[in-house]
């Protein structure tokens, strides 16, 4: 089917149109139509979760809506109505990102500090990757005393602090890292695999039989569930050889909000007294691209009398670091899934509000790992709640105009991230201020800083 551009008047094949729908656009208008775009690809993901456990929010679905419509159909060519729809984005992912926490906590309860295995046990498997908990619960019941052993992988990890899925003995593992890493760690698990919702890379020959999708994901000549009746994979895992009973290290999560605030006593006391000088929150989506060993050697780096908050498969650059604790509070606290970012943001309300501060007066510095739509939607929720100071990283998003990324740096000091040395210099010691924006995109700017109430 052709596309037709309404500026240069062609069809997608035709000569003329170097960009469907696109061509003669102002760059800034696209950039803006793009963000928009990606972030509500995020929030659709975490509406389709939640409503899987029966959870809505008719607020959320209307601004979907509205937003496809007006961004996806070139209708509106207006900058200061892209500007409130993309703040607006960030808001609407607040609220789904808080409904599927009330889901998740809801139907399994409020996850708790757990630490996990990451060896292997005697029997068959079946790994399980994704984020979907809804199917893990199903394959937990399915498989329930039959020998087979499910492990997780990736943002599957978290699962394992959540009281209604970790009383299932046969949940034993987290086996491999983050999702970029699937290919060779997929060959290396004997067992069946699934996975749940996005973040599936090319299936290999080497496991392509034995690789079964559900939901929203699929893979050309693999299985695929439906309705959640895992009666095939469980068949394919029994026919497969066992894995082997193989000591391995420990990972630990589950520092929900709820967990996490548990501690608030002790944590405002180590503050107070000086024992905890600074919190960090390094995480987000992971990838293959070179320079993401920056998170590690950032980690690494991070003064002893500090605490790392982390979420999302980001955690995988160093959550196999033994960085200690802090007068009984581990220095690396693991929120949850991408989604868990809610909690983070909860953290730092609650700390705003014990030392009678904003948040951005904090001793709090976030360094983020962006890759795909969640990420997008994620930033876009913090900037929606003006949190300022925000590094990214490892390359700033394409799609993201330079007056764009202007105007994100001069009102918010987003910043890119560096070299952790450099990083950590700035961090705690003074930060050069801005440069003045450029005179030939002045107006634009002003126009993005009323709208955000800068």
């Amino acid at each position: 089917m052709s596309m037709y551009c309404h500026q240069c008047e062609q069809t997608a094949n035709g000569a003329g149109c170097t960009k469907i729908g696109v061509c003669g656009k102002n760059e800034d208008l696209q950039s803006l139509q793009d963000i928009l775009t990606f972030g509500l690809k995020g929030i659709a993901a975490y509406a389709y979760h939640a409503r899987e456990l029966g959870a809505r929010d008719e607020e959320v679905d209307a601004f979907v809506h509205d937003a496809m419509f007006f961004t996806l159909t070139n209708v509106d060519f207006n900058l200061d109505r892209h500007i409130e729809m993309v703040m607006k984005c960030g808001q609407m992912n607040y609220r789904v990102m808080e409904l599927l926490d009330k889901a998740h906590t809801e139907r399994f309860g409020n996850p708790v500090p757990t630490k996990v295995s990451t060896g292997t046990k005697a029997g068959p498997g079946i790994l399980i990757t994704g984020h979907d908990l809804l199917d893990l619960y199903e394959l937990l019941k399915q498989t329930e005393g039959t020998g087979i052993n499910v492990y997780t992988h990736s943002e599957m990890l978290p699962a394992h602090a959540y009281p209604e899925l970790h009383k299932f003995p046969h949940l034993v593992a987290n086996y491999g890292t983050a999702w970029q890493n699937q290919q060779t760690e997929f060959a290396a698990f004997p067992g069946a695999i699934l996975v749940t919702t996005n973040c599936i890379m090319p299936a290999k020959d080497a496991y392509r039989d034995r690789l079964f999708t559900s939901g929203v994901v699929g893979m050309e000549g693999c299985g695929h569930i439906t309705d959640r009746d895992f009666t095939a994979l469980i068949a394919k895992a029994n026919s497969l050889p066992s894995l082997p009973d193989q000591a391995g290290g420990s990972l630990t999560t589950g520092f929900h909000h709820t967990a996490v605030l548990g501690l608030a006593d002790k944590i405002v006391a180590a503050v107070k007294s000086g024992k905890i000088k600074r919190f960090f929150l390094v995480g987000g989506c992971d990838g293959a691209k070179a320079g993401r060993n920056y998170y590690t050697e950032l980690v690494e780096q991070i003064p002893q009398d500090c605490i790392i908050l982390t979420v999302a498969c980001g955690k995988y650059r160093f959550n196999h670091l033994e960085l200690g604790d802090i007068d009984g509070i581990p220095r690396l606290l693991d929120l949850g899934q991408c989604n868990n970012s809610y909690s983070g943001i909860q953290i730092a309300l609650a700390l705003s509000k014990a030392f009678n501060c904003g948040v951005n007066d904090l001793p709090l510095t976030l360094i983020l790992s962006w890759y795909e739509q969640k990420a997008v939607a994620i930033l876009l929720t913090l900037l929606s709640l003006g949190v300022k100071n925000i590094r990214i990283g490892p390359t700033p998003p394409a799609f993201i105009s330079p007056n764009v990324l202007k105007v994100l740096q001069d009102n918010f000091n987003l910043q890119l991230i560096t070299t952790p040395d450099q990083d950590l210099t700035a961090i705690f010691g003074s930060t050069p201020a801005g440069q003045p924006a450029p005179v030939e995109s002045r107006s634009f700017l002003s126009r993005i800083a009323s709208w955000l109430g800068l």
